[in-house]
């Protein structure tokens, strides 16, 4: 009996041993699986998506919808015929994912890695254990910056070639007798500064020297500025409408006398629109002119003096009498 009791007593320690053996050998393939972001324990569904650049993403990271974690990637590889890279996930939800949703890489925030959001989509077929999605990356703050800043890092560095060139060749241009002529050209302008200083300061002396003056200056100004604005007053004063309107009068008349002269009325209209009456004065001006010119050669006929009695001379006219034609 004391032999059977020792075999019983060993075989169970050998039992215990094998058996903690096979569960010391689970638990480690349970935690390579885990490691490796398969779960053994857990019922899920696998699905993949293809990207052409997984821009950092890493095996076990979250994936989310609508920022819920449903999953982790558990995989990624890549195809050596197409060069693109296969994410495979585990999904640990009932939700129904389409297969016409889209998988979009994203980072949350500058320092945490990369992460994958599934984006619903309503319609198509549900997925199941081994269907693919469609892929998507979304930029994030630090590439969207990069984007933003390389149009502005080309602008700056095309700014810098021009600068250069354009040192270069102001370089060239002052040789050393420009570079004499710039310093030449300083001297003369601290010069030209120094004389300005001491001219604006006898300015100010002359300024002191005659502040009575131009105290007295300045008040005839205010008196002559005081007699401006009471002539302004008086200017003011005064009716200008009455002064326009009688000057409108004026010219109304003036308007009304010219018509009237225009139109033959009156004295002097008569003068200018009568041709009558110019002929007529024309005559009698030639008259006159004959009068006047025979008066002149023969006074003798309109002043009878007679001293020894002789005869006047018979009247004889002129041999040119305007007055016939």
């Amino acid at each position: 009996m004391h032999k059977i009791k020792i075999t019983i007593l060993k075989l169970s320690r050998e039992i215990k041993t094998a058996i903690l053996v096979i569960a010391s050998i689970l638990l480690f393939i349970w935690g390579y699986s885990f490691l490796k972001g398969r779960d053994l324990f857990v019922n899920y569904k696998t699905l993949y998506v293809e990207y052409p650049n997984v821009e950092g993403l890493t095996a076990s990271a979250p994936v989310t919808i609508n920022g819920l974690v449903v999953g982790k990637v558990s995989k990624i590889t890549i195809d050596n015929s197409t060069a693109k890279i296969k994410v495979a996930m585990q999904i640990k939800s009932d939700f129904p994912i389409k297969k016409t949703s889209i998988a979009e890489i994203y980072a949350t925030t500058l320092i945490a890695g990369k992460q994958i959001a599934i984006i619903p989509s309503k319609t198509g077929e549900d997925a199941v254990d081994g269907d693919s999605l469609l892929a998507s990356s979304k930029l994030g703050l630090t590439d969207e910056l990069a984007k933003q800043i390389e149009p502005l890092k080309d602008k700056i560095t095309k700014l810098l070639d021009n600068g250069n060139i354009m040192l270069t060749n102001v370089n060239q241009i002052l040789d050393t007798k420009s570079k004499e002529n710039i310093r030449n050209s300083i001297a003369t302008l601290n010069e030209t500064l120094s004389q300005f200083k001491e001219a604006s300061t006898q300015v100010n002396s002359i300024l002191g020297e005659n502040k009575t003056k131009i105290n007295v200056v300045m008040n005839n100004l205010d008196k002559a500025s005081g007699n401006f604005s009471k002539l302004s007053d008086s200017l003011a004063k005064i009716n200008i409408n009455k002064t326009i309107s009688n000057l409108e009068k004026t010219l109304a008349n003036a308007d009304k006398l010219l018509a009237d002269i225009q139109s033959g009325k009156g004295t002097m209209g008569k003068l200018m629109k009568d041709e009558a009456l110019y002929d007529n004065l024309k005559k009698t001006t030639k008259e006159l002119e004959l009068l006047l010119q025979d008066v002149r050669l023969n006074p003798t006929r309109y002043i009878n003096v007679s001293v020894f009695g002789k005869k006047n001379k018979p009247y004889k006219a002129p041999l040119n009498d305007s007055i016939k034609k």
